[in-house]
């Protein structure tokens, strides 16, 4: 596993922004051939995607890929659910805490891992207005902590 070369494709940014991400989980997802050369080419998109389980599997709703545009009449459905391949007991434990209220399954990140389509959910928690503007400021506090330091650097040789 030491040489499991990991090429980032897409980040959802924007899941770090609404939501609280308590626990991260690596998962397969079940794909067709005109899929896997969209996601090469990072003809995707997060917005809105989601989890959600149907009959103790997990599947990937809302997550947008792009028609092959060599892809013919083997395109597939851009929009379509998608399974997500866990360990049954990551199952479980998914399953379990989202059943619990306030928790929720987003999609944090795609990659290629050993030449295979691999997708980083987390288990998340929706934030406050309060906390998002809680990490915004935190977010200005280090920026200028950073320039500060920049410049003392710069004073100093």
């Amino acid at each position: 596993m030491k040489n499991d070369k990991i090429k980032p494709i897409m980040r959802n940014r924007k899941a770090f922004s609404l939501y609280t991400i308590i626990e991260h989980f690596e998962a397969g997802i079940v794909l067709v051939g005109t899929e896997v050369k969209s996601i090469r080419d990072s003809k995707i998109a997060f917005k809105d995607s989601y989890a959600r389980f149907y009959d103790n599997e997990l599947f990937l709703e809302g997550f947008y890929i792009a028609p092959y545009e060599q892809g013919n009449f083997f395109n597939h459905t851009p929009e379509r659910k998608r399974k997500l391949l866990l360990t049954k007991k990551e199952l479980k434990r998914l399953k379990n805490k989202v059943e619990e209220k306030g928790f929720t399954i987003v999609p944090l990140s795609i990659y290629l891992k050993a030449g295979l389509v691999k997708v980083e959910i987390g288990l998340a928690q929706g934030k406050k207005l309060y906390d998002k503007r809680e990490d915004i400021k935190k977010r200005d506090q280090q920026r200028e902590m950073q320039r500060d330091l920049k410049e003392s650097l710069k004073k100093r040789y």
